[in-house]
């Protein structure tokens, strides 16, 4: 009678994925998100005993926080949001880890990691996948894994199924601390998506072993590189920077043509993009400037920062009279904005500290350098007499020319009608912006909603305002808004998004009964299909006999009924006089406040705006 066959216990599959969790969790990685399968079992076996509360945990597990999501793709933006979220809530770059199963599963991750990549966020993409000899085979839930992110990984691991091999645990600590170290970028300053390809064969199930005790063998220490922190100056959190005065502080391409010495005064503004952070509005209070910044740049806030920026570039006497740009952080959304950073006329001055790119789109810059240079961050650079005062003039009338618009027919005025005034999308941001508090979170969606609130949004001391700005997508906005949810659970979050986006990301509504709930408000502005396509030139009058089928794309879905079918909390606003109830008081939990907004009229309101706010600025500056 043969003997019957014995399974190694653990089994290398089982033993391997324990190694890895436990050397990532000594890396710093807190956060794992999983979506279910059977190649990644012996991951997810591994990640359940870690995420068992202190006391339930098997001995040698370390601790992370576990989040299962059924779809791949809202499981990548779940940890893109969750990576926004400590990256602030942390005060560095601490990464997150995704799981998947193979096949199919692999290549849903794609839009996430593409955001995080232009993004400069830290995931670990750890997916699992059939041992070297089933590839090309015709195996079930096998295609080539290795290299499918391309050129948006930092790096890329194609690891051989474990067999047991004396070595084998020091190798995989030592990959994971490479990893670990690509992502945050701690050598190169370029933090972003790393891929892992895992390899495991059969037994994926663990048997009766415990876990092995951790070891440091292996866990090299990668010392992050002098002044990789974002946005660095000299003298803030900046190891090693100098205050040395750059080239662009000596000379000047547009001095040579005007004449005007670079140590003048210079008409300067200061643009803050996507990521920009505090320091663009500390460099133009230092000197004088006004601030043109992004609701997402982190520096939308003070005196200098100027609300109707965009509209007021095409005056000759602001805009036009501009020769100088600072930029820093990554603007993407004006073409205004794109326009004046094209000029000939206008030396631009990028402020880049990390990556190997640099944002120069119009391929104008003069300048690029890795830190603001020390003078201006003393105020020593100026701009000429009044002309910080004439655009704060002009953006104080401007913001009472949008306000005047945008409030509509009031009590009593004809023009009201009796279900009350209807909210456009402009509205609907202001009262948003207006309603949130300095500790707030704020995550934005792409095209109508982040430019609405960028005419619209005045604050003092901003709140923290999050986008997927990477690609600019609508993409997962609803997984990252719960990321970052889940990842700032002190903070009250909202999410400001079209009805489009909504509905591309409507699984991310989905959350399994054993899953942490996130205390998230989302603002749905639902104009029923794609106004953005309104305002440009698709919109134009004269092709309006295709546009609704192509480009307007209504929908006709009953929001409330999705959202009953999720068991989640909706509440519908029709009118203006309903906001500000809807959102004053988001309560626990998951919740969606649909808000009814008129598309018919969005190309119109916009050239109405840009008119009144025209006229009103030529009065203000005459």
């Amino acid at each position: 009678m043969m003997a019957p066959v014995t399974t190694p216990d653990p089994s290398p599959a089982t033993a391997a994925a324990r190694v890895l969790v436990q050397a990532l969790a000594t890396l710093g990685v807190r956060d794992v998100v999983l979506a279910p399968g059977s190649r990644s079992a012996p991951l997810a076996y591994a990640l359940a005993d870690a995420a068992r509360p202190d006391g339930e945990r098997p001995e040698h597990a370390p601790a992370v926080r576990l989040h299962v999501r059924v779809d791949e793709r809202s499981a990548g933006f779940l940890a893109v949001g969750l990576a926004r979220a400590a990256a602030h809530d942390d005060g560095g770059s601490r990464p997150v880890a995704v799981v998947t199963t193979s096949g199919t599963a692999v290549a849903n991750l794609h839009p996430a990691v593409l955001e995080a990549h232009h993004a400069g966020l830290p995931l670990l993409l750890l997916t699992a996948d059939r041992p070297h000899e089933l590839r090309g085979t015709g195996a079930n839930q096998t295609t080539v894994q290795p290299g499918i992110f391309g050129a948006a990984v930092r790096l890329a691991a194609d690891v051989p199924a474990p067999v047991g091999l004396p070595d084998e645990a020091r190798d995989l600590r030592h990959l994971a601390a490479r990893a670990v170290a690509a992502a945050t970028g701690a050598r190169t300053g370029d933090p972003g998506p790393v891929h892992l390809d895992l390899a495991y064969r059969e037994p994926l199930v663990p048997g009766a072993a415990g876990w092995p005790e951790p070891s440091a063998a292996g866990l090299g220490h990668v010392r992050a590189r002098s002044g990789s922190a974002p946005w660095s100056a000299p003298g803030v959190g900046a190891p090693g920077t100098t205050g040395a005065l750059p080239a662009v502080v000596e000379r000047s391409s547009v001095a040579a043509s005007t004449g005007r010495s670079r140590r003048g005064a210079v008409p300067t503004v200061v643009v803050a993009g996507d990521s920009a952070g505090p320091l663009a509005r500390r460099v133009a209070e230092a000197c004088g400037w006004p601030l043109l910044a992004e609701p997402s740049s982190g520096a939308r806030g003070g005196p200098n920062a100027v609300a109707a920026y965009r509209l007021l570039l095409a005056d000759p006497r602001l805009g036009g009279a501009v020769r100088r740009v600072v930029v820093l952080g990554r603007p993407t959304l004006s073409r205004p904005v794109h326009r004046l950073l094209s000029r000939p006329d206008v030396e631009v001055v990028v402020v880049a500290p990390q990556g190997g790119a640099w944002p120069d789109a119009a391929r104008n810059a003069a300048e690029v350098l890795t830190e603001v240079p020390a003078r201006m961050l003393r105020g020593r650079l100026t701009a000429p007499a009044g002309w910080l005062e004439a655009w704060q003039t002009a953006g104080k009338a401007a913001d009472a020319a949008v306000d005047a618009l945008l409030d509509g027919p009031g009590e009593g005025d004809p023009r009201r009608s009796r279900s009350g005034t209807r909210v456009t999308g402009p509205a609907l941001a202001r009262a948003v912006a207006g309603v949130l508090r300095p500790s707030d979170v704020l995550v934005v969606g792409s095209s109508n909603p982040v430019r609405d609130l960028d005419l619209v949004a005045r604050w003092d001391t901003p709140p923290l305002v999050l986008a997927n700005r990477g690609l600019a997508g609508i993409d997962g906005t609803v997984s990252t808004a719960a990321g970052v949810a889940l990842g700032m659970p002190g903070r009250r979050v909202r999410a400001l998004l079209g009805d489009l986006t909504f509905l591309h990301d409507v699984g991310g509504l989905l959350r399994g009964p054993l899953e942490p709930a996130a205390d998230l408000q989302l603002v749905v502005a639902n104009d029923d299909g794609g106004s953005i396509f309104a305002t440009l030139e698709p919109g134009e009058p004269e092709r309006a006999d295709v546009f609704e089928r192509v480009f307007g794309t209504p929908h006709g879905v009953d929001v409330a009924a999705l959202c009953a079918g999720y068991g989640v909390r909706h509440t519908r606003v029709g009118d203006a006089d309903g906001l500000l109830p809807a959102l004053a008081a988001p309560g626990p939990g998951l919740s969606v406040v649909e808000v009814r907004v008129d598309r018919g009229g969005r190309r119109a309101l916009g050239e109405r705006v840009a008119a009144e706010v025209a006229h009103a600025v030529d009065v203000a500056l005459r």
